[in-house]
């Protein structure tokens, strides 16, 4: 049984995990607080792939008071040895007492590892407190290690009769400045923004985060089944790695061309000569992308809901009409029967300057 002050400190250990939350991937987000006496002497968060996990920040931070006390972690503390060495082993060092974590390891290979090796240690350790916000916070960490595949989250900002674009292709700006801003803030906690070659060669997109401070820029994924792409498209400038999909293997003057710019070209072709979303997906976990925001037309909307890739969607509803010869959110196919809909689990609503923001979870039929 938690108490009061037990949700209180696991909180602030939250609070400090969504700091990392534009810089920690591939890894966790994940913070850390330790509390002896009823007062937090040390806390840290994980900054960085490949810097000191959040543990040891907040063990540096507390020094000799660590001894005796009891440490708040969101994750389990890992016990094997990557990037860094394992927090586990330093809990123990630091004469840690007790260890309250939200949340298991999601990885199949080391769960439940270090539990066990602090258990081993004589550390008592409690789990599963404040489970469902430390969940959230890694949403994409837990899908690449439990589904061997991102968090795909669909964005897409339309009026408030669902069109994203006059039927001429005019869309900018549908939405306010607000709106924009806040897409950009999901851009930012992405590991890698996907779009398809229609938005690509309407667009001309830079598919990178500019409205808000961000230390690094997500990665870039582009959808191209006929290898289209023109070589100048901005989407293909800069050092951002960037990867494209195409079910064309034959142009391979265009894939030098790609490769020639530190592009990576996968050819993923299915029977239907577009590109293998599944196999794409599978792809995009093997490189460490945790959450995938797509920001893309009609087709490839609908073409990730009907393989049922797609898990989560942000619609941006602007106060005005387009009328029913503009452009949709979704290409689907017709549906005979109302039992054939796709579910959706409203999440979050909420004002955005002007615009009404829905956050919704996917359940293809």
């Amino acid at each position: 049984m938690f108490s009061s002050a037990d949700y209180a400190f696991m909180s602030q250990a939250l609070r400090l995990a969504e700091k990392g939350l534009y810089s920690t991937a591939p890894n966790p987000r994940v913070g850390c607080v330790i509390v002896r006496d009823n007062q937090i002497v040390g806390s840290g968060w994980h900054e960085k792939a490949g810097q000191p996990h959040a543990e040891v920040h907040a063990l540096m931070n507390a020094g000799a008071a660590s001894r005796g006390a009891t440490a708040y972690v969101t994750l389990e503390p890992c016990s094997h040895f990557g990037r860094t060495p394992p927090c586990a082993n330093a809990l123990v060092d630091a004469g840690i007492a007790q260890v309250i974590m939200a949340m298991q390891d999601p990885n199949p290979m080391v769960s439940g590892r270090g539990r066990a090796l602090l258990e081993h240690a004589g550390i008592t350790v409690e789990s599963d407190l404040l489970q469902a916000q430390a969940e959230a916070l890694n949403i994409g960490f837990i899908s690449r290690m439990a589904r061997k595949k991102p968090w795909i989250r669909l964005k897409t900002a339309a009026s408030l009769d669902g069109k994203t674009a006059l039927n001429n292709g005019i869309s900018q700006w549908i939405t306010g400045a607000a709106a924009r801003h806040d897409g950009h803030r999901w851009r930012a906690r992405s590991c890698a923004i996907l779009t398809g070659i229609g938005t690509i060669l309407s667009d001309d997109p830079q598919l990178s985060v500019r409205h808000i401070e961000t230390s690094r820029q997500p990665g870039r994924i582009i959808v191209d089944s006929h290898l289209a792409i023109p070589l100048n498209a901005k989407v293909l400038q800069g050092k951002t790695d960037t990867y494209v999909f195409t079910a064309n293997g034959h142009d391979l003057e265009k894939i030098s061309a790609l490769d020639n710019l530190g592009i990576r070209t996968f050819i993923l072709p299915n029977a239907a000569g577009s590109v293998d979303l599944y196999k794409m997906a599978a792809i995009l976990a093997e490189l460490e992308i945790n959450e995938v925001l797509v920001e893309a037309g009609s087709g490839l909307n609908g073409a990730l809901i009907e393989a049922g890739l797609a898990d989560e969607i942000i619609i941006y509803l602007a106060p005005h009409l387009l009328g029913d010869t503009a452009r949709g959110m979704v290409k689907l196919p017709e549906l005979m029967r109302l039992e054939q809909k796709i579910a959706l689990k409203i999440q979050d609503i909420r004002l955005i300057g002007e615009d009404i923001r829905i956050i919704a979870s996917i359940h293809p039929g």
